[in-house]
């Protein structure tokens, strides 16, 4: 059986996955004689009294080492007479569960440990769902420190049967318990000669012989385009990886989402010309006709694909901030990067029991099922159906941090009954009588900044140009159209995204909207761009200095807020985050009234 094997080896902290590793290299003489060397003179000064210390081989880094945890994914590649292997060896440590969901994320196969004198504890299920979450189907659970025990059956039987309830309620689908001794040696490449009630492989054996190969194909060709390729005029090709199926000479295949169809003229592996290509293999196709293709479309034959812009999906929330309904993110999706949002979240699953709890909030290392909005319709699956398509990740729009992976469990209906109504009187008509361009300026800074004031003289300006205006207003907007949200970070977030959705509307009625609203978030001024549209939305950053505006203080809000009377006051109890790059930034406390509208005219001038 001369194939690979991708494996990931995962469980809770110092249940012994980088030492059965290292033991599995050196006692099957995998290693280089300088390796072997440099890891018997490191183990003299290790934590085994000069004995070898095997996980040494895969704890590269120095805080790993000092610690005697593993911090960062470890990969090794090596090669026995039956097989080829790439192992991931992942951290068990729960701050790290992030890295351990990275190596999950490429594997056939795992290795769970399980520490023999504790049990199968709360980290280990929380690796064994990540690992289903992911699409494992096989499973090695390798019950580690036999010799801890005295190579006890009896209570190897225990938590063997514990073990398999848990495959039941995970669903786990082949699995496999193998009683092992990661530093002793004991059934992880020769059979152990103190367990001699154990009759079946070696964890190496398994290895070598268990055939991961899916007898469900997943159906059709499919490939996400990675990048256009034109390098001259007379060419044109679309890169990419099939992700499943295979792609001739001739076929006639989709691009979605536009649904355009075209013929296969040529299809090129690395400079080749080659009549087909299939699953996994990189390839360039031109057609027999212009089309629009761009990086994000996927070119399909035969493949029932899903394409929305709403769906439920099960997630893995990574980030050290807590995730509430509303908050915003960059979606990717097979080669598809898009703005998206959390909807709801529909319910998290308790670790242990797998109990749907209900939830408004998620904190690290949890897993829920939410569901959420696209910015435009995507082409994506059940991961199910196609796992290239049915798998993403969530970025943070500020840090550009990874805060949460997923799997898309089905399509929302709504978004399939719902199509966009097309209007003869469009913005460009509606601008064109009045005049003008249509813009939203949006004014951001701390209470007391003198947003208001200044939106309000500007708008006076605009009108005496004979400019048609409105002006939206915080305080305002949460009298009457936000009057049932509050102030905690959720119903925030909602009211920036109300009141962008207003403004987006009244561009299209051809109007210059100017908003006053202390919207302290990064994430949700960077949705709002992404909702009025970034050609139409002007970003004005009020950055007068707190101190400023709480001696200003004219409603009187700093001092209840010091007094404690206001929960989540921005600028007291709760963050503002300043703008990145705004369009335009001005501290009232430096100039006048006139001299900062004056200012600001001068500086929309090239966009209005």
């Amino acid at each position: 059986m001369n194939s690979l094997l991708k494996f990931i080896t995962c469980g809770s902290v110092d249940d012994g996955k980088s030492t059965l590793i290292g033991h599995m290299l050196y006692d099957a003489k995998l290693l280089f004689a300088d390796q072997e060397r440099a890891l018997e003179l490191d183990s003299k000064v290790g934590s085994r009294e000069g004995q070898i210390d095997y996980s040494l081989l895969l704890d590269g880094l120095m805080a790993e080492r000092e610690q005697g945890i593993t911090i960062d994914v470890a990969y090794r590649y090596f090669t026995t007479e039956l097989r080829s292997f790439i192992v991931a060896d992942t951290p068990g440590h729960e701050e790290y569960t992030r890295n351990m969901a990275v190596g999950a994320s490429f594997a056939d196969l795992a290795v769970i440990l399980v520490d023999a004198t504790k049990g199968i504890l709360v980290q280990t299920r929380r690796h064994a769902r990540i690992c289903a979450l992911m699409g494992i189907r096989h499973f090695v659970f390798a019950v580690n420190k036999m010799d801890l025990i005295q190579f006890n059956e009896k209570a190897y039987i225990k938590i063997e049967k514990d073990i398999k309830k848990l495959a039941i309620d995970l669903d786990l689908q082949h699995v496999e318990v193998i009683p092992v001794s990661a530093t002793e040696g004991d059934n992880v490449t020769l059979k152990s000669t103190n367990m001699p009630w154990y009759q079946r492989k070696t964890l190496l054996q398994y290895l070598e012989t268990v055939n991961v190969e899916s007898s469900e194909e997943e159906a059709g060709f499919v490939m996400p385009v990675q990048r256009v390729c034109r390098p001259n005029h007379t060419f044109r090709g679309f890169q990419g990886q099939i992700e499943s199926g295979s792609v001739a000479v001739g076929d006639e295949i989709t691009v979605l989402p536009s649904g355009e169809k075209a013929v296969v003229q040529t299809v090129l592996m690395t400079d080749k010309n080659v009549s087909e290509a299939h699953k996994g293999n990189p390839v360039t196709i031109q057609l027999n006709r212009e089309i629009d293709v761009s990086r994000g479309c996927v070119l399909v034959k035969d493949a029932g694909l899903i394409v929305s812009n709403m769906f439920t999906a099960s997630i893995l929330w990574m980030d050290d901030a807590e995730l509430v309904r509303g908050k915003n993110f960059i979606a990717k999706i097979g080669t598809k990067s898009i703005p998206a949002t959390i909807m709801d979240i529909k319910y998290k699953i308790d670790i242990n029991s797998g109990e749907q709890l209900a939830a408004t909030k998620l904190y690290k290392n949890e897993i829920a099922v939410c569901d959420i909005a696209l910015s435009e319709e995507v082409v994506y699956d059940t991961f199910k159906s196609h796992k290239g398509l049915g798998a993403f990740i969530l970025i943070d729009r500020v840090s550009h941090m990874t805060s949460a992976c997923g799997v898309v469990e089905h399509s929302l209906r709504r978004s399939e009954n719902l199509t966009w109504q097309e209007m003869d009187i469009t913005r460009d008509v509606r601008a064109a009588k009045m005049g003008q361009k249509p813009l939203t300026l949006w004014f951001t800074g701390l209470s007391g900044s003198g947003k208001s004031t200044l939106a309000n003289e500007l708008e006076k300006a605009l009108s005496l140009r004979g400019k048609y205006t409105m002006l939206l207003d915080g305080d305002n907007v949460r009298m009457g159209l936000n009057s049932n949200l509050g102030f905690d970070e959720e119903d925030r977030i909602e009211n920036i995204r109300r009141i962008a959705e207003v403004s987006k509307l009244m561009n299209d009625a051809g109007l210059i909207v100017l908003t006053s609203f202390i919207s302290p978030y990064q994430s949700d001024r960077e949705r709002a761009k992404d909702i009025i549209g970034r050609d139409n939305f002007v970003e004005i950053y009020v950055s007068t200095p707190l101190e400023e505006c709480e001696r200003r203080d004219v409603k009187g809000l700093y001092k209840k807020a010091r007094a404690g009377k206001i929960p989540n006051f921005t600028g007291i109890s709760s963050p503002y985050e300043p703008p990145v790059s705004a369009d335009v930034v001005i501290d009232t406390s430096k100039q006048t009234l006139e001299e900062a509208v004056s200012m600001l005219l001068e500086k929309l001038e090239s966009y209005l």
